[in-house]
């Protein structure tokens, strides 16, 4: 008996009807998918800019009754029956401070402590007027890219709670400023670069992640016609590891080295201290004097040209006091110099500035 075998058709336009069908399918999942993503980041958002608003504050400095300046900053913190305020220290440029809050109730603060290095300072108000207590964050757990928003008063009080975002553009910036405990002098600065649109009125404002954290304080940013957002925050950690000292109204005791200086190209100077600077050194620092008594005292001499400080290349002046304030009262740093056409290294004991 002979078997018979079966043709089997293929019905390939059933086969593309479905093919096209389950591509179809997949691609309506994944844009449902995306916009739930979407729509979950845009609410997440919208809940932490929410939070961070209702513990943002206006501050306002007066003498009298002319106002001074105007600036931002943040309840971080609640105990007893005050509310504890960050801010940056020039903000604070009057005898008066005013506080408002979200809902424009106005409070009269007490500065507890304020430091000029640091650019911040903490304020007292009644708690009464602290509508939300902000969370602080860590800027080290953030990425290069990270979503931010910068949360203030530009201008004025009437643009209270502005919001303003954009990602954070770098970290561990040395910028340079005007500023320090010596007015007017250059002063470095270690930043978070952001892209976000900071105004005056924003200093003293937090800068937070996507989750309502504060992971920086504003305070600066690049006014040049050729520059376009370019800012920079304080980083919350720099803020926690003085906040009970500010708190307390205590003197930050930064060390000092004890020596005048000036850069290696300032020709004339040198000139005029008959100093000689062998031709192949383009960049540094030189020694002109020191100071009895102090850290640097029987350490460096007249002459010498500093090079390197911890670690860290010195190329003009304002690196050494950024070099120093890194470290505390006490702690020995080893520092790089050329001595009679040598290289020297040194170990030195940093004193308290006097």
């Amino acid at each position: 008996m002979k078997k018979r075998n079966k043709k089997v058709e293929i019905n390939w336009i059933e086969i593309l009807s479905s093919f096209f069908v389950g591509v179809l399918l997949t691609l309506f999942i994944c844009f449902i998918g995306m916009k739930e993503v979407e729509r979950n980041n845009t609410s997440s958002l919208a809940s932490a800019t929410k939070k961070i608003q209702e513990a943002t504050v206006t501050i306002e400095s007066y003498n009298g009754t002319a106002v001074l300046s105007t600036g931002s900053g943040f309840v971080y913190k609640k105990k007893g029956s005050k509310a504890y305020i960050l801010t940056n220290e020039h903000v604070l440029s009057g005898e008066d401070i005013t506080v408002t809050n979200q809902d424009m109730e106005e409070a009269k603060a007490k500065v507890l402590g304020k430091d000029s290095n640091l650019d911040l300072a903490v304020i007292e108000i009644d708690k009464k007027y602290a509508k939300k207590v902000a969370t602080l964050g860590d800027s080290t757990k953030t990425k290069i890219g990270d979503t931010i928003m910068v949360v203030g008063s530009p201008i004025s009080k009437r643009y209270q709670g502005s919001v303003s975002s954009g990602i954070l553009s770098g970290r561990d910036r040395i910028v340079q400023t005007l500023g320090g405990e010596e007015e007017n002098t250059e002063w470095l600065m270690k930043v978070l670069q952001l892209d976000a649109a900071v105004n005056p009125g924003n200093s003293g404002g937090p800068v937070v992640n996507a989750k309502g954290e504060v992971i920086g304080i504003c305070t600066m940013k690049l006014i040049k016609e050729e520059i376009e957002g370019m800012s920079f925050a304080i980083p919350i950690e720099t803020a926690k590891k003085y906040l009970e000292n500010l708190e307390k109204g205590k003197e930050v005791e930064w060390p000092e080295l004890g020596i005048s200086m000036v850069d290696v190209n300032a020709t004339a100077k040198l000139l005029e201290e008959d100093i000689e600077i062998p031709s192949e050194i383009t960049e540094g620092v030189v020694v002109l004097s020191t100071k009895k008594k102090s850290s640097a005292d029987n350490k460096l001499k007249k002459g010498d040209i500093l090079l390197e400080m911890d670690g860290i290349k010195i190329t003009e002046t304002p690196y050494v006091k950024y070099v120093l304030y890194q470290h505390s009262v006490g702690d020995k740093i080893k520092v790089k110099v050329i001595r009679n056409q040598k290289e020297k290294n040194i170990t030195i004991t940093l004193k308290k500035a006097s």
